[in-house]
């Protein structure tokens, strides 16, 4: 099967485990993985599924996927599989959770597709073939005033204790239009792609999060990096995600928070 022929695979495969979680939704009995990180039935039928027809498509592709299916493949191709992006939300009846499957090669992602059943999006994007929501074309926005710009974040449900995201988001809502926090990190790099929000950025993501969600933005004309301007790879500690014109500025302000600078200081607790 050449790499032209990986997106309607893809996508026939997301569209079937969406199915499977729709079958589950509202209906879901949660179980805890730690403290606050929360499992169900529907990620662990998702996932088996969808891990189960790669292995059968490509078996000597590597499969690193959220809980638990992963193998070892001949070190060439390796599919970052979340059979639910965004537990949480799922689990509370909330509707913002998606499948995300993505396919790299040798540090480059090759395909990307992020289902969301609830609404029956599919965003998908092959590397060189541009970015697609329901197979009509999507691109970043083209807003270039940071000030301007609406942006996203998330906050890990495991290590929440000592993840220090909270001076970034407060920093970086206090000089911009806003920003939101919605839960599932593969649609908000979605939301990127199709020009909703100017950027995107996380500490702590793993790579089955943003494995699919970085081509589609990529394919979408926008560009991702850590949070000091180098390269990102699925995986790292911190991820920048953006529309390609508000990177420089928004990476500025994070170096200002890393020094302990803030340009905005958090008001004191007052009683009327």
């Amino acid at each position: 099967m050449g790499a032209v022929d990986y997106i309607p695979f893809a996508t026939d495969v997301a569209l079937e485990a969406g199915s499977i979680l729709m079958r589950h939704y509202l209906r879901v009995s949660v179980e805890y993985k730690g403290a606050f990180d929360t499992v169900t039935a529907a990620d662990r039928a998702a996932e088996r599924f969808v891990v189960g027809r790669i292995r059968a498509q490509f078996p000597s592709h590597a499969i690193v996927a959220e809980e638990g299916g992963s193998y070892e493949g001949d070190g060439e191709f390796i599919w970052y599989v979340d059979p639910l992006d965004g537990t949480t939300n799922f689990s509370h009846g909330l509707g913002r959770f998606c499948v995300s499957i993505g396919l790299w090669s040798r540090g480059e992602g090759l395909m990307g597709v992020v289902y969301d059943p609830l609404h029956n999006d599919l965003y998908a994007a092959e590397s060189g073939s541009g970015a697609y929501l329901n197979r009509r074309r999507i691109r970043v926005s083209e807003q270039a005033d940071f000030e301007r710009g609406l942006f996203a974040t998330g906050f890990p449900s495991s290590i929440r204790g000592t993840n220090p995201n909270l001076h970034y988001f407060h920093q970086v809502a206090m000089v911009t239009h806003g920003v939101r926090r919605t839960g599932s990190a593969a649609l908000d790099l979605c939301s990127v792609a199709q020009g909703h929000f100017e950027g995107f950025w996380e500490i702590g993501l793993k790579p089955w999060d943003v494995g699919g969600g970085l081509v589609i933005l990529s394919e979408a004309g926008g560009s991702y990096c850590d949070f000091d301007g180098g390269e990102y790879s699925p995986g790292d500690e911190r991820m920048v995600a953006t529309n390609g014109q508000v990177t420089a500025e928004l990476l500025q302000l994070f170096a200002e928070v890393t020094r302990g600078e803030h340009r905005v200081s958090i008001p004191a607790i007052t009683r009327a």
